[in-house]
């Protein structure tokens, strides 16, 4: 099973322990909802996070960012901590309780387990490819490919 199947499956349990919303909330969300399709869209691989890439300021998501610069990635991050309105609504939008949260494709993936597991099993590297992007990880196992061929020359 794949863990973006997983993580859709983990979303939609979660769904029906929602009460229902007022109509204030609904316009509300309606409107985070709209601006975080925006963001998600805006990038190949977007990640909600507590900091910034240069100073995360929780632990997980210095994970999510170091597995990113392992990679090579480059994405789009936004701050969830410096602004409240998109803390909860990226919550909201993805059914996900945790920060940090990671979209690749406009499509979210999960958190910081799931990207390590994803980065540990070698499936990131796969899901990267799907977007058109090419792991640096994979670069440097090429590299190393090609350099030990013409080694044994």
């Amino acid at each position: 099973m794949s863990v973006t199947v997983l993580s859709q499956m983990l979303r939609q349990a979660g769904r029906f322990n929602k009460s229902l919303p007022s109509l204030a909330q609904l316009r509300f969300y309606g409107t985070e909802d709209n601006r975080i399709t925006k963001m998600v869209q805006n990038n190949k691989v977007v990640v909600f996070m507590k900091g910034v890439p240069a100073e995360p300021r929780c632990g997980f998501s210095n994970a999510v960012v170091q597995i990113m610069r392992m990679h090579g990635v480059e994405y789009d991050a936004h701050d969830v901590l410096s602004d409240e309105q998109l803390r909860q609504g990226i919550k909201d939008f993805s059914n996900w309780p945790t920060i940090p949260q990671v979209f690749i494709n406009g499509e979210f993936v999960g958190g910081c387990d799931i990207l390590l597991q994803m980065h540990q099993s070698g499936d990131l590297i796969e899901e990267l490819k799907k977007a058109g992007i090419t792991s640096a990880l994979l670069d440097s196992a090429q590299q190393k490919d090609d350099a030990g061929k013409s080694d044994s020359k």
